[in-house]
């Protein structure tokens, strides 16, 4: 890529049901502690599945120096601006003195935007009428994140939303990445924010057999890879990444947490869920100019899902032929659960944490692995001081499939 920026990652930004932050994220994963529960968002009564991971303890004000209207702002749009301050502040950018040559470059993935706000204001009209209804329609549109997020930051931005399931966040990161990378942009926020723990939407995942209803314990209930594991678990949360040209990280003084290489994407090419995986890593490789020799963690999309877990492993294999055997990979759903199109952005925060601590995360519940899924899963923490490069897997629904490539950073 002579004459191109090369892009960097300097600050992150995460809630997820394993915690608040990066640091507490972080330390979960290495536990193999997870954030699966009861279900008290919603009322699940009637429904099949009862637990979820829910972003426990979370008030918007608590993260922002500015005071929010909270009831005006969907859960997902809070997650969203909580997360894109946290990133903010883990890269060192002082927001009252940031004053950026270029438009900032805004990205997020978005599965189900606003979808507490039209579900209240539904059972609002069948209870009183249609003239009931209050003026939150705006918040329910997928831009409405986004947009927030400009609002508090105070300067220009591009802004683009990406509403295409699991992947949306990582193709937010990737945009963002290739505007960076051409120099459209300097600086750039980039990741997902979803907050589908509403009974509508649970029913309908329930009703499509997409959520696991068996389990010993809410804690053990999402098992990649695992022999035992069944469906996945729905969750919600945000990650957001603040992204830079190297230049201009290194200008200012800050110090890269990772450095981004290659991005592919496709879509599934036969009838079973995330075949197309095989499409998007190899592409992404490309685009990095790496050889599989070359890949050294593997951060899998593996929801704990029957099918896509197995699927997924004979990708890989596909792919990366038999040094598959020898790359540590990993799923972090264990403790996530699956928080759609945040997903994929906690997959990269959680990757770029690993590349620069060179611990990678276990994959939580793996006990018994399935013979069908037989690669080199990590199942505690473990160190591995020599791996430099890592592929990011997402897959979603509507047969859409998008790899990242990252790397360590080397500023020279």
């Amino acid at each position: 890529m002579i004459g191109r920026n090369r892009v960097v990652i300097t600050g992150i930004g995460v809630l997820a049901a394993n915690g608040i932050g990066k640091d507490a994220f972080w330390n979960s994963l290495l536990a193999g502690e997870s954030g699966i529960g009861p279900i008290t968002l919603c009322d699940v009564e009637n429904l099949p599945s009862k637990i979820a991971g829910e972003v426990k303890g979370f008030d918007v004000n608590d993260y922002t120096p500015y005071k929010i209207k909270a009831k005006r702002l969907s859960r997902n749009t809070q997650f969203a601006v909580a997360a894109s301050l946290m990133a903010l502040k883990d890269s060192g950018i002082d927001l009252q003195k940031f004053k950026p040559k270029a438009p900032l470059a805004l990205a997020l993935g978005i599965s189900m935007a606003g979808f507490d706000f039209i579900e209240t204001e539904i059972r609002r009209i069948v209870a009183k009428g249609n003239q009931s209804m209050l003026p939150t329609v705006v918040g329910c549109i997928h831009i409405a994140s986004a947009s927030s997020v400009a609002d508090i930051l105070g300067f220009p931005c591009t802004i683009s939303v990406f509403s295409n399931s699991c992947v949306g966040g990582i193709d937010a990161i990737a945009k963002t990445y290739a505007d960076l990378r051409d120099g459209k942009a300097d600086v750039a926020l980039a990741g997902g924010s979803d907050a589908p723990i509403e009974t509508s939407l649970l029913a309908g995942f329930c009703a499509a057999r997409m959520l696991c209803t068996e389990y010993d314990s809410p804690e053990t209930a999402s098992r990649p890879f695992d022999l035992k594991r069944s469906l996945g678990i729905l969750a919600e949360g945000a990650a957001i990444v603040l992204m830079e040209t190297l230049d201009h990280a290194l200008d200012r003084g800050a110090e890269p947490l990772a450095e981004i290489i290659g991005y592919g994407t496709a879509s599934d090419a036969t009838e079973e869920p995330a075949s197309g995986l095989e499409c998007s890593m190899r592409n992404a490789m490309a685009n990095a100019c790496i050889a599989p020799s070359q890949v050294g963690y593997i951060s899998a999309h593996a929801p704990s899902d029957l099918v896509i877990d197995r699927v997924e492993t004979n990708v890989i294999k596909k792919v990366l032929g038999e040094h598959a055997y020898k790359i540590p990979i990993s799923s972090i759903k264990g403790s996530t659960g699956n928080p759609l199109a945040a997903g994929g952005a906690m997959q990269v925060a959680a990757t770029v944490i690993a590349l620069r601590s060179g611990i990678l995360p276990p994959t939580a519940n793996l006990d018994i692995r399935d013979p069908d899924c037989d690669l080199n899963y990590v199942e505690v923490a473990t160190t591995y001081s020599n791996r430099n490069t890592a592929l990011v897997n997402s897959h979603g629904i509507g047969r859409v499939n998008s790899s990242l490539v990252l790397q360590r950073a080397v500023c020279q």
